[in-house]
């Protein structure tokens, strides 16, 4: 899952990183090469709000323009928002989805939680409750 960043000098140094596609999402850096990873951060900080007030989290676009830079946030990051977006698209309620997985309610946060680490199996369980497919590709990188 990518997200596009605009970085833009800053007067005192460093750059400014913003997201069209993420209102409200800055952060700042040193150089590029740091802001990259500063991007990444701001990206995964605000999301872990967003699903834990239960606001939506914004689709990114898949094409940049002029000064956009594409940034990656870890696959475990990508598939847990997949998982968040699938489950607020079905509108069924956290008991609900807790029931269809056999598990306690409290667990079903763990599932969305960035920080928790969830098995593949559960994610995969998950999703099919939801009425979708956990499906995983790999790319040669760049």
């Amino acid at each position: 899952m990518q997200y596009l960043a605009l970085f833009t000098p800053a007067k005192e140094g460093g750059v400014v990183i913003t997201f069209p596609d993420v209102p409200g999402a800055i952060t700042q850096a040193e150089d590029e090469r740091g802001g990259v990873e500063m991007a990444q951060d701001a990206l995964v900080t605000l999301f872990e709000h967003y699903i834990r007030v239960g606001e939506d989290i914004p689709t990114p676009r898949k094409r940049g323009g002029r000064g956009l830079r594409m940034i990656d946030l870890p696959a475990i990051v990508g598939v847990k928002v997949e998982l968040y977006r699938a489950f607020r698209a079905s509108r069924i309620t956290k008991t609900e989805l807790a029931s269809r997985l056999g598990i306690a309610k409290t667990n079903v946060d763990r599932l969305f939680s960035f920080r928790n680490r969830t098995r593949l199996d559960q994610l995969e369980s998950a999703f099919a409750a939801l009425g979708q497919k956990l499906e995983i590709s790999v790319k040669r990188a760049a």
